[in-house]
């Protein structure tokens, strides 16, 4: 099978691939290394055919599938062969690059996100009715997960394993509170059947609009003189843009929250910049194996020129952090909150079966280079101000970045009311429509 469209974005999404540990030992029996060696090939192929850099970094590529084909000969299960084959691909240090193992037939809801303030991990939302709910409090710090110490560094790769390459049926959590306990704690998550086969249309396509209309872009007017826009995806449209940056030409300023953006569409991101620059923009050259070519958006008839405000956190990745730097390195507008998460390249999802088996690889396509001359992959946007919430702030339910833009911009708004501006909307699991 062939790329699928060009996305920008950090997160593998979990209702591509739905997965659970659950029925593990009845996996193992119809476990066979040759399948697992049939994907393995296939995937190395799709990166070595597609990735920018022909060299792959100096890497033997040869040299690391035949060491790869030989754990796979010595794994015990499944699980452990992806795990493999998924090592392989995190050789090349890429945010984009990553292994699509066949999905599973659960999609798994561990009822509650965490994030790094800073260097730290706190929780930051929590799942009413899961158990999660009564466990763990916004505002603890997560000292472990499992075997994994959170930090900046290796987030994203938590992300990857819990969610995408084997997710858990419990976690061992270690958190330590506002007032300083540290609990060790199981959370069990809960369980939902992927019933594909007995969707109608009918239900895909309600699934998909109740999913794009969760993510839509939101904005509110304070005092008139400044407006709040919501961007949780790059996953937009003209039509979209174009009505809150007319709404935008209606007031003195606009803050653009961005935190918590995970990337999307590159056309998304093109029509964004459009919307808020009043003359041509490079975003980047997109610097491919064969090619090097300016990423271009060409300005509106009527753009957005009044003050811009952008926030971003550790969890803004690759079309958020375009954005932002866009915004300083042209001085268009301030860039507050916390520095980002650093992966910005172009990538393709590349999809292949075998025997009925569906599996793929997200594959890096190109390096995106800025103005500046310089990449943010690993590197982040660091913003204009650094404003960040306390614990005392995740506890309580206040937002005091917003708060601060707010008021920098001439609107009154307490932390309290800024968190309640665009109430957090959890998404649903996969292949499951109800509420």
């Amino acid at each position: 099978m062939g790329a699928s469209r060009l996305l920008l974005r950090v997160e593998i999404v979990t209702i591509v691939v739905g997965c659970t540990l659950l029925n593990a030992a009845a996996q193992d029996l119809n476990f066979k290394r040759g399948q697992a060696e049939i994907i393995l090939i296939q995937v190395a192929d799709d990166v070595l055919k597609h990735y920018y850099d022909p060299n792959l970094h100096g890497i033997d590529w040869d040299a690391k599938l035949r060491e790869t084909k030989k754990k796979i000969e010595n794994a015990t299960s499944s699980n452990l062969a992806f795990a493999n084959i998924a090592a392989m691909l995190d050789s090349l240090d890429d945010s984009h690059t990553s292994f699509l193992p066949p999905g599973r037939s659960f999609t798994l809801d561990y009822g509650w996100r965490f994030q790094t303030v800073g260097e730290r991990c706190f929780v930051t939302r929590v799942r009413p009715q899961t158990d999660a709910a009564t466990k763990v409090h916004p505002g603890d710090e997560v000292l472990a997960i499992n075997d994994y110490k959170p930090r900046r560094a290796n987030m994203v790769r938590i992300g990857y394993v819990l969610n995408v390459l084997r997710p858990q049926s419990k976690l061992e959590v270690t958190v330590r509170s506002a007032a300083g306990e540290e609990r060790q704690l199981e959370i069990i998550p809960k369980v939902f059947q992927n019933q594909l086969a007995s969707r109608t249309l009918g239900d895909l396509r309600l699934a998909g609009e109740l999913e794009h209309e969760r993510i839509r872009p939101r904005f509110v007017s304070l005092d008139g003189d400044v407006l709040v826009v919501k961007i949780l995806e790059f996953l937009f449209n003209a039509d979209e843009v174009s009505k809150f940056v007319s709404e935008a030409r209606k007031h003195k300023s606009v803050i653009l929250d961005l935190r918590g953006n995970p990337g999307g569409a590159e056309e998304s991101l093109s029509l964004l910049v459009s919307g808020f620059f009043d003359h041509e923009v490079k975003i980047a050259d997109t610097v491919a194996r064969d090619s090097t070519k300016p990423r271009i958006a060409k300005p509106v008839r009527h753009p957005f020129s009044g003050k811009l405000t952008v926030l971003v956190d550790s969890r803004s990745a690759s079309a958020a952090e375009l954005f932002a730097r866009v915004v300083q390195l042209e001085k268009r507008g301030v860039v507050m909150g916390d520095r980002t998460v650093g992966m910005v390249m172009e990538a393709h999802y590349y999809w292949n079966s075998s025997a009925g088996t569906v599996f793929g690889a997200s594959v890096t396509t190109a390096n995106l280079i800025m103005s500046d001359g310089n990449s943010l992959e690993h590197v982040g946007v660091i913003p204009d101000e650094l404003v960040l919430p306390t614990v005392d702030d995740l506890a309580n339910h206040r937002d005091p970045v917003l708060a601060h833009a707010a008021e920098i911009a001439g609107a009154k708004l307490s932390p309290k009311d800024a968190a309640e501006l665009f109430p957090y909307e959890w998404p649903q699991p996969y292949g499951f429509t109800g509420h």
